[in-house]
């Protein structure tokens, strides 16, 4: 890596970041000021961001220099910018949860996992878009509408879009989400990034708005597996603010990540990967990744859960009912603040009968027993995270065919959090004979992303692509290049 090069000095991992200031051969106030200028550059157009922290970050970025010329060290992350979901608790500094609703709003304390990264050595450098209080289905975002880095007419995923887009489009080291269905998994695989949904209970969620009490989790969007592995190391363990946290000790994610995968056991959901509604190219892409694996040793199985497409109906009745609950008052005293998709999302959770939601929790024991029974003799689950390729954003449609569009297949997880279930999306990489297709899986391996294959992100030659995505050839050689980067236009 040539340290002059501003794009390659964004794009390099933390990882390697972290070890160039160890060598002194790369400042912090260097690597601040090259994100500063990029999301100065780029962020007008995509709208990651709703704060950006520059002056403090500069500030934070001079006592890290200053720290580390007398040898003080304060962690892995030291002198690193990180950025996190607007959802996250950030003390004297706005948080939103994606709502006009909160637009005042100023925390007084840090939520623990920014605490965390803080006591790591990280800077944040920002606070990151989000479909409104993480619900999704948001028509008119108040702080911008988040664009794919990739094609900015298209979808970005959500609800943590800003989260994947700043990492996909090196607006800064590592991001932060928070995934109740999907949340890290959907924008991690449309914009081409790693995002990883932790075992419930092994992040602490103090400080972080909720979207469903019963199913949500922070967790890591990043650029390589190796950062997510690092970051999540730093924000999991046991937090006395939040009792639903684990007391079990936190492993080295990143020494195990050079363990292979040789004689791991691998399941391939066919109720997901052969669905009517999957797209041949997401089909073929997943069934590419499962002949690698076992290429390198891993057995490799088709696997059929019949209650899986289920899951998503279970997913909607009991986080909506949750989420009615905890907007009740203000769906009564301030509801035209609300976007009108998230209004109108809310008020009909309010109106689902006490007898759906409480057969949607048995459904939701029925599908953790299936997956719990396959995870008895499997190592892994494999499925894509979406059914189909990035879709053209809602900004981009008539309402008629936004309010058409399908979820994805990531929320089969979140009715079923379990111990030591950790799917994740690795950083898609291009091949010419295929798109992007993200495959998350279910590991019974303690939300270890070592245990996890490499898959890509699904943003490809769709039915729905436009011209300057499919058609163009120089997109096309592009694609063959596993170098490739989001080409962005300015603002």
């Amino acid at each position: 890596m040539s340290i002059g090069n501003t794009d390659e000095l964004a794009f390099a991992s933390a990882s390697r970041q972290a070890a160039l200031m160890r060598e002194k051969r790369l400042s912090s106030v260097e690597l601040v000021t090259a994100y500063l200028e990029r999301i100065e550059r780029l962020d007008g157009r995509l709208r990651a961001f709703i704060t950006v922290c520059g002056e403090s970050a500069l500030v934070d970025a001079k006592r890290a220099e200053s720290e580390a010329a007398k040898g003080q060290w304060r962690g892995p992350l030291h002198g690193i910018p990180f950025a996190v979901k607007d959802q996250l608790d950030t003390a004297g500094i706005l948080t939103t949860s994606g709502s006009a609703l909160l637009r005042s709003h100023v925390p007084t304390e840090d939520s623990t996992v920014m605490a965390r990264l803080i006591q790591a050595g990280g800077i944040l450098i920002g606070k990151l878009n989000l479909t409104e209080f993480a619900l999704g289905g948001t028509l008119r975002f108040p702080y911008g509408q988040p664009r794919n880095p990739w094609n900015d007419e298209h979808d970005p995923g959500g609800s943590s879009s800003g989260s994947g887009i700043a990492a996909a489009a090196a607006l800064c080291s590592i991001t932060l989400g928070e995934d109740t269905g999907g949340s890290v998994r959907s924008p991690a695989s449309y914009c081409g990034a790693v995002g990883l949904r932790p075992t419930w209970g092994r992040v602490s969620r103090h400080g972080c708005f909720p979207a469903a009490w019963s199913m949500d989790q922070v967790g890591p969007l990043t650029r390589t597996v190796e950062d997510a592995a690092l970051v999540l190391g730093l924000i999991a363990g046991y937090d006395e603010r939040d009792p639903t946290t684990s007391r079990s000790a936190v492993p080295d994610y990143r020494a195990a990540l050079n363990a292979g995968v040789k004689q791991l056991r691998i399941g391939v959901l066919t109720e997901l990967v052969d669905g009517a509604d999957t797209h041949p190219e997401v089909r073929g892409a997943v069934r590419e990744a499962a002949r690698a694996l076992a290429g390198l040793g891993a057995h490799v199985e088709d696997i059929s859960l019949p209650l899986i497409p289920h899951a998503g109906g279970v997913f909607m009745a009991l986080c909506d009912s949750e989420a009615a609950g905890r907007h009740q008052s203000w769906l009564t005293t301030r509801p035209g603040e609300y976007d009108a998709g998230t209004r109108r999302r809310l008020v009909a959770a309010g109106l689902i009968p006490a007898t759906a939601v409480h057969r949607a929790a048995r459904a939701r024991a029925l599908i953790r027993e299936q997956i719990l029974a396959a995870l008895g003799r499997l190592d892994l689950l494999l499925a894509p995270t979406s059914p189909h390729p990035a879709p053209p954003s809602r900004a981009t449609l008539r309402p008629s065919r936004a309010r058409k569009r399908r979820g994805g297949d990531s929320s089969v997880v979140a009715p079923t959090p379990r111990p030591r279930a950790s799917p994740v999306c690795p950083r898609s990489r291009f091949r010419a004979d295929s798109p992007r297709s993200g495959c998350p899986s279910d590991s019974s391996s303690s939300a270890d992303p070592s245990r996890n294959p490499p898959c890509s992100a699904p943003l490809g030659r769709g039915r729905r692509q436009p011209p300057s995505l499919t058609g163009d050839p120089h997109f096309r050689r592009r694609r063959r290049d596993r170098s490739a980067r989001p080409i962005v236009r300015d603002r």
